[in-house]
């Protein structure tokens, strides 16, 4: 099983090319490209001749682009108005550096609970708009389970896709696995008080094309690595072995990151690799 992990922390502080370099060197398989920055050269005039460089770099490092997440951030006014607008470019970017998966977070236009139906028409036309131009370029689109916080308790709760069944609804009404898979957050899933392994197991293989693989401890978006915070991750791994998953195992962890001096990344990226390793391989010994 491949082991991958976001850019995001490292591309920030030393660039993207240089996040590719320290994450081969620290012992990861695979890429997941954070395109958060809208300032990125992915959304400049030259992405072409950057995206050229991308893979002359992973083909030199020995490295596979797995796996992008499309920018997003800033509430739904901001992603609506400024960031769906790039989403062909990022899907486009995908092809050109041969990602398969880019994760788009569906529409959260507010308040969930009492608008269910509404909100998951809206992103069932809102993710059927996309598939032409996935399509064109040869790229799945992985949907994600959601959160939001309630108004008035402020506690983490459930937005958008975040029953496993709808998720599951949402993949099986757009009806079309050529363009569309899911990414699992597994901290989501815990944050909305429901346990990983039972949304695993409801999502099953030919759904889950992809992970976001993070420790929480049921009340704090934490992104922090596996085994720091309160998941149960043998039953997490268990389940991956059950439903027979084969996607990469995907880090979105960089909180992990804080603390630690710029000059100790390359360590922290080492030992992040190394217990994604360890999980990738337990998976394999449980599936035989």
């Amino acid at each position: 099983m491949i082991i991958s992990t976001q850019t995001e922390k490292l591309a920030k502080e030393y660039g993207l090319e240089v996040a590719v370099e320290m994450l081969a060197d620290a012992g990861f398989d695979g890429i997941d490209i954070s395109m958060f920055d809208i300032t990125s050269p992915i959304f400049g005039d030259e992405y072409r001749e950057y995206a050229q460089r991308l893979v002359v770099l992973a083909e030199k490092k020995g490295i596979k682009y797995v796996q992008a997440h499309a920018p997003f951030g800033g509430g739904y006014e901001r992603y609506s108005n400024v960031l769906v607008p790039l989403l062909p470019r990022a899907i486009e970017f995908c092809s050109l550096v041969g990602i398969p998966n880019i994760v788009i977070h569906p529409l959260q236009p507010g308040r969930y609970y009492g608008n269910e139906s509404d909100i998951f028409d809206t992103n069932l036309e809102f993710y059927r708009n996309l598939a032409p131009i996935a399509k064109s370029f040869g790229v799945k689109i992985a949907i994600e389970n959601m959160w939001q916080r309630h108004s008035v308790t402020g506690q983490i709760v459930d937005d958008t896709l975040a029953d496993p069944n709808e998720l599951a609804r949402m993949y099986d009404t757009l009806d079309d696995p050529e363009t569309f898979t899911v990414c699992l957050d597994i901290g989501h899933v815990a944050l909305c008080r429901r346990e990983p392994e039972d949304a695993v197991r409801i999502i099953g293989a030919k759904r889950l094309g992809c992970l976001h693989i993070h420790d929480v401890d049921y009340l704090l978006d934490l992104h922090t690595l596996p085994g720091v915070a309160k998941i149960n991750w043998m039953n997490v791994l268990t389940a991956l072995a059950e439903v027979g998953y084969s996607g990469a195992f995907n880090l979105e962890a960089d909180n992990f990151y804080r603390g630690f001096l710029p000059e100790q990344y390359p360590i922290v990226a080492k030992f992040m690799a190394d217990i994604s390793r360890s999980f990738a391989e337990k998976i394999e010994t449980l599936v035989k």
